[in-house]
């Protein structure tokens, strides 16, 4: 199943998605470099075997602002739901992402995964992540989960002890890291994103 690619800024991106039963749905957010956003999307899992696959990257080079909001909410159960957000923060910009999965009394058998990791790339980038759990069924997996750090040091002298320049070497790094996500859009835009990275 192809990823739907919203490109924040660009394209206009539903706030409100209800999959029915037995419905599959993909869907990639792109907040490229230069951007501010703030975002607030609510998808209902209403019918038995729904299916959400949803990713997102955020680049912040500069003083950008981005707030991204998401609910998933099940409300049948036997769905499935995967959740995977990436950033990259510098410079002076802010970043919020504040995530729910939220699961009904009835919805047995859900299987809930949300991420949220950031990078920063420099002592006056900020980000925040909230990622949230509220189950009411006691048959599921569901799991959240959040990190927020700067470039690995040693990553960085391993590549640099091979002849590259540091600021490739950086730019490697930074790719590695967004390359779950990046690996579901177009090439294109995947290109845009490479020549965006600081």
């Amino acid at each position: 199943m192809d990823s739907e690619v919203y490109i924040i800024g660009r394209d206009a991106v539903p706030q409100f998605l209800r999959l029915d039963a037995g419905e599959a749905r993909s869907m990639t957010l792109v907040v490229p470099p230069g951007t501010s956003a703030r975002l607030g999307l609510e998808i209902d899992l209403c019918g038995p075997g729904a299916s959400l696959d949803l990713a997102g990257v955020y680049l912040c080079n500069d003083a950008e602002r981005v707030d991204l909001r998401v609910l998933v909410r099940h409300s049948s159960g036997g769905c499935t739901s995967r959740q995977l957000f990436k950033g990259i923060v510098g410079g002076t910009a802010r970043a919020a992402f504040d995530g729910l999965i939220y699961v009904a009394q009835d919805a047995q058998k859900t299987q809930a995964y949300q991420e949220n990791h950031t990078l920063l790339l420099s002592g006056t980038a900020f980000a925040e992540s909230r990622p949230q759990l509220e189950i009411y069924a006691d048959d599921v997996q569901c799991s959240h989960g959040a990190t927020t750090g700067y470039l690995n040091p040693d990553e960085l002298f391993y590549l640099r002890s091979r002849g590259i320049p540091e600021a490739e070497a950086r730019r490697l790094q930074m790719a590695a890291f967004l390359a779950p996500v990046l690996s579901r859009l177009p090439e294109s835009l995947t290109e845009e994103i490479y020549a965006g990275l600081p």
